[in-house]
């Protein structure tokens, strides 16, 4: 495996950093075969990028036949304010897009995995790909950081009633305002151009509330979005593999109905993309 961590190239970027998890490809022994790329934006409120969200996602990615990738985005403590998060991940893809060729990837299976607020950020690249402010924003065309699909780990989604509101808090910073709040309530910027989504969540999370993928599922439903959702019916927030590998000593994020999500989602990769 190749192990390589890129400097993210985008203006006002402070610390962003894309960790790459390149699997080896032995053309001498299998011909030429290229892999998906799981892109991993881990949570962390926009405050932090939670370590157990990237590295371990990364590792049970990789047993699924796929390259996988940890973007370390810039956050509030940073200077961080939208849209440098969205910049950041749109030219993560795009890098990855355009190193296809040397790193044997599908450029056209490159899908963005998010927890938590992570999962906001990815779900974020999923509904504003298209947009022309983007591309202005990035300077890029829009066709090299379009994702091919979405994972979405009990994601923060909406500003409204059920909000993670710190989150939103951080993420705005000095330029708040309601027309920014509802831009980023994502349940509201659904289109039918938002890739495959699959998403999970626990009935319990009373940090991010179930209602915020609920919202998410109901718009992509209506705009015929296909996607896969599952809610499981215990366990706290910030499972990430709800195994003793991403556990805390002082909080159990040991969850033994939802280690199966990792499972179901290697499925959903291996028959929806």
């Amino acid at each position: 495996m190749q192990f390589e961590k890129v400097k993210v190239e985008v203006e006002n970027a402070v610390k962003a950093q894309l960790s790459l998890y390149i699997q080896e490809s032995y053309p001498e022994m299998y011909g030429e075969r290229k892999r998906p790329m799981v892109l991993i934006c881990p949570g962390g409120g926009y405050e932090h990028v939670s370590v157990r969200e990237g590295e371990p996602i990364a590792f049970a990615f990789l047993t699924a036949r796929c390259h996988a990738a940890v973007l370390h985005y810039d956050v509030a403590g940073d200077g961080m304010e939208h849209p440098l998060p969205l910049i950041e991940l749109a030219w993560a893809v795009s890098y990855i897009r355009g190193h296809a060729d040397a790193y044997a990837i599908d450029k056209d299976k490159i899908v963005v995995a998010g927890f938590s607020a992570g999962g906001h950020l990815a779900a974020c690249l999923g509904c504003f790909w298209d947009k022309q402010w983007l591309s202005q924003k990035t300077g890029m065309d829009k066709n090299s950081y379009k994702p091919n699909g979405l994972i979405l780990a009990y994601p923060v989604i909406t500003s409204g009633e059920h909000a993670h509101r710190d989150s939103f808090v951080r993420l705005m910073g000095s330029k708040a305002s309601p027309e920014l709040e509802a831009l980023l309530s994502l349940e509201k910027q659904v289109t039918d151009q938002v890739p495959p989504v699959f998403m999970w969540h626990t009935f319990e999370d009373a940090s991010v509330p179930l209602e915020n993928s609920m919202l998410f599922a109901e718009a992509l439903r209506r705009e015929g979005v296909n996607f896969e959702y599952h809610v499981f019916p215990h366990g706290r927030h910030g499972l990430a593999l709800a195994t003793e590998e991403t556990t805390m000593p002082d909080q159990n994020t040991v969850e033994p109905q939802c280690e199966q999500w990792i499972q179901l989602c290697k499925n959903w990769l291996k028959y929806n993309l």
